[in-house]
């Protein structure tokens, strides 16, 4: 039985749908069932649970053979990184004491770094945690989603603007939530390999914001350009839409690091998932 938690998310959603297509035993943890309908009728088991609350995520994982290993942020939070590394502490002390064979952690590109990331910084500690802990554990460091560029989906489509935080010709480590899902999914049903495996998770070639405006550009047959914002503009901008101070700040941090080159991939074991850019632009656009 594979344990998936934030399964109501993309990416939990996307790993379970994976493990089922494979014929895996799947069990989803939700905080509300209702959400899960999808999934239970394609053959998923359901449990409902807050996990923050370890009496419930030791519930949750008792009989796992794998737990896909994730932890929703709270955007609203006036100390995020230290509320998130104390909440998920309690998680790997949970996990640990129902003596979990293999944790799959959904980590980040950048997370070997333990300062100066960002938002990034928080699954760092994550990562820390699950080391110090013991427990087989295999890190999916993702790229920068591909999906984020949904949130400026209105501007490409009215008035062919893509509006970038981060300089238009870097490219970065981007990736679809499918193939994080497919990745997820395959490195639970690998097992433990001992001790730590970390996987850097990209799409199938490093992406520009210009990479994606031409793509943009050719989905809607008219030009698209990216424009740059400066990044005093990043937290005026996140807290707009109802973020902290706190959090918009962690966000324009991890966004001057993307610029400056230290959001990368470490040498190491290095998956490329397979999804076209267009296939994932197409699905924002609707």
């Amino acid at each position: 039985m594979f344990i998936i938690t934030g399964a109501t998310g993309h990416t939990g959603s996307a790993a379970a749908q994976a493990l089922l297509a494979a014929g895996k035993q799947v069990r989803v943890v939700v905080r509300a069932a209702a959400k899960a309908e999808r999934l239970k009728a394609l053959g998923a088991e359901v449990f409902v649970a807050d996990l923050a609350d370890q009496a419930a995520l030791a519930r949750a994982v008792r009989g796992a053979e794998g737990v896909f290993f994730m932890s929703p942020p709270d955007l609203t939070a006036t100390d995020f990184t230290g509320e998130r590394r104390r909440l998920t502490q309690r998680q790997v002390d949970t996990l640990t004491a129902a003596h979990v064979p293999h944790v799959v952690l959904l980590s980040s590109t950048g997370a070997q770094h333990a300062a100066g990331t960002g938002a990034i910084l928080s699954l760092h500690n994550a990562e820390q945690q699950l080391r110090a802990s013991g427990l087989p554990a295999t890190f999916v460091r993702a790229g920068y989603f591909l999906e984020n560029w949904g949130s400026v989906v209105h501007p490409v489509k009215t008035d062919g603007v893509l509006p970038s935080f981060t300089p238009a010709g870097l490219r970065m480590p981007t990736v679809s939530v499918a193939d994080i899902g497919k990745a997820v999914a395959q490195a639970l049903i690998d097992g433990p390999r001992g001790g730590v495996r970390v996987i850097e998770l990209s799409g199938p070639q490093d992406l520009s914001p210009n990479d994606v405006a031409a793509a943009f550009s050719r989905i809607l047959g008219k030009p698209v350009k990216v424009v740059e914002a400066p990044l005093d503009a990043v937290v005026p901008t996140f807290t707009s839409f109802g973020m902290s101070e706190n959090v918009a700040g962690l966000f324009r941090e991890m966004y001057e690091a993307m610029t400056r080159g230290l959001i990368t991939t470490e040498p190491g074991e290095h998956v490329r998932g397979t999804t076209p850019l267009e296939t994932t632009l197409r699905a924002l656009l609707g």
